[in-house]
């Protein structure tokens, strides 16, 4: 593996059975993990603006992410659909409450236990962990705003990872456009395959559809 799964910090400490059986060692490893990562430092970049941008002008309907950074919102998106939850949030295992993540962090961490919730559930990252399936509800709504499109605008992943990987097979005669520095599954059935920086490509497409 490659980057700070493998290298730094172990996928078999986020999967979900180490969050079952051993929430104390989870959230000190999620700690670690968050100082590692600083949380805040990130700030949604041109790319993100532009895409709100073209919602905000009616060029765009929703946008699918696999990111779990809240950073499409933080631009002005409102029609976001995280499909691996946000982190900046933490769900309660038992009941489903949700709360903010800055307040489990900080119970996490000032008390070496991790964050629990009023019925007595303990509280896990929002966030889809290694041997958690997606929500269907979200690959549902993900797959119906696919086939329903009249342009859907593939921007800045490899299409990897399924089943989100998966989508653009959903569509139902849609222009496909492709922006990625790397090919893609779908670069040779899409109607436009543009090999740049998506922070280059989006704002100039936002600058000719919003004026």
């Amino acid at each position: 593996m490659n980057g700070i799964w493998g290298d730094e910090f172990d996928p078999e400490a986020f999967h979900i059975r180490r969050f079952e059986t051993d929430p104390v060692g989870f959230w000190e490893d999620r700690i670690r993990l968050r100082e590692h990562m600083r949380p805040g430092a990130v700030e949604p970049n041109a790319a993100h603006k532009a895409l709100a941008r073209l919602e905000a002008c009616g060029g765009l309907s929703a946008v699918i992410t696999q990111n779990t950074d809240g950073l499409h919102s933080a631009a002005g998106s409102s029609g976001v659909l995280e499909l691996h939850g946000n982190a900046q949030r933490v769900i309660c295992h038992r009941c489903g409450e949700r709360r903010d993540a800055e307040w489990a962090h900080e119970v996490a961490t000032g008390s070496g236990d991790p964050p629990t919730c009023s019925c007595g559930g303990i509280y896990k990252p929002a966030v889809v962990l290694f041997g958690e399936s997606l929500d269907p509800d979200s690959m549902s709504e993900a797959r119906r705003l696919v086939a329903g499109s009249d342009v859907l605008l593939v921007a800045g992943t490899s299409l990897q990872v399924d089943p989100a990987a998966s989508l653009p097979a959903q569509r139902q005669g849609a222009t496909l456009a492709v922006i990625n520095l790397e090919t893609t599954p779908f670069t040779a059935n899409a109607d436009y395959d543009i090999r740049e920086d998506v922070t280059d490509v989006l704002p100039k497409l936002a600058n000719a559809v919003c004026g």
